[in-house]
């Protein structure tokens, strides 16, 4: 068993976090999962949600789009569309974001094309919002 435990979030653009962390919480599609150092390795699908690792006793959230993380006994990559840390997320453009994609899904019967576009676009947004709320709590 590894006595650290190494975090890579990575989007196609970039190398967004990489560092030692004490655990990290992630959005499966299966459901959240926490990984700490030792853990049994798996492969498996990221859902858009909030990724957290704890450094420290420090909580530190992102705002997650879809993808895959893979888990060894030492290390968990996280290969990601988009990542933005809680800190930097604008929140005024994140409100819009909702509430265009709140007033086009209105608009939209579920079996049009862009319902499904529209409804992912307002997971994302909503998702935004809750990750920059916790930037402020922590």
């Amino acid at each position: 068993m590894s006595d650290e435990l190494i975090l890579e979030v990575v989007t196609p653009e970039k190398m967004v976090f990489s560092g030692k962390v004490d655990e990290v919480t992630i959005p499966g599609t299966e459901g959240e999962f926490g990984v700490l150092r030792g853990h049994e390795p798996f492969l498996t699908s990221v859902d858009i949600g909030e990724l957290y690792y704890i450094v420290g006793g420090k909580k530190v959230y992102y705002a997650i789009n879809t993808g895959y993380a893979e888990v060894t006994g030492s290390k968990v990559t996280v290969l990601i569309e988009t990542a933005e840390r809680a800190d930097a997320i604008d929140k005024d453009r994140a409100n819009r974001a909702k509430e265009n994609a709140t007033a086009q899904l209105a608009g939209l019967a579920k079996e049009h094309d862009d319902y499904e576009k529209m409804r992912l676009a307002l997971l994302r947004a909503v998702n935004r919002i809750s990750v920059a709320e916790k930037s402020s709590q922590s």
